[in-house]
């Protein structure tokens, strides 16, 4: 498994190419910086095999809807985010507008969902919380696991967001 994190945005937000030789990679969480993000799956000469959001919020997938311009592939986010996610409801002023929906393919996220991308199988763990439809993605085989907002070093994600639930 290789991984190549992109520190992006005005939150400065992780977002992760995961890939394995000579197959697609998944992009997690890309939440602005399109060009680097771009620029990372060029040098790398890497396919997309989908764009998997650990949760709705804007610094999470503002990047979204120009990297499907440019390289489609499907879009998981979980249906509880979904519903909000790009609308007025999604944005953070100044720091960013409503995200613009992509164009890609959109696919739900449910728990223990599995999706592939060569050898790779990513599984999806519900993680409510943070944000209604906050999700993790385990990739068993190799012992590693993305997070999002949900876990910080040393603490978890706010939950005194709107839809945030510190209960769930």
């Amino acid at each position: 498994m290789n991984v190549e994190t992109i520190v992006v945005g005005a939150f400065e937000v992780n977002c992760h190419v995961v890939w394995e030789a000579g197959s697609p990679a998944f992009v997690i969480d890309p939440g602005a910086d399109a060009e680097a993000i771009a620029e990372v799956l060029s040098r790398r000469r890497l396919a997309v095999a989908a764009y998997l959001l650990t949760h709705g919020h804007v610094d999470h997938i503002s990047a979204l809807a120009d990297l499907c311009d440019r390289l489609a592939a499907p879009v998981g986010l979980h249906p509880a985010d979904a519903r909000w996610a790009f609308t007025g409801a999604g944005a953070m002023p100044p720091f960013y507008p409503a995200p613009r929906r992509p164009a890609c393919e959109a696919r739900a996220l449910r728990e223990g969902q599995r999706w592939t991308a060569g050898a790779l199988v990513c599984e999806v763990l519900e993680t409510p919380g943070h944000a209604p439809g906050a999700c993790c993605f385990l990739f068993r085989k190799e012992a590693a696991l993305f997070t999002g907002d949900t876990l910080f070093a040393g603490s978890v994600g706010r939950t005194d967001l709107p839809g945030g639930d510190s209960s769930a």
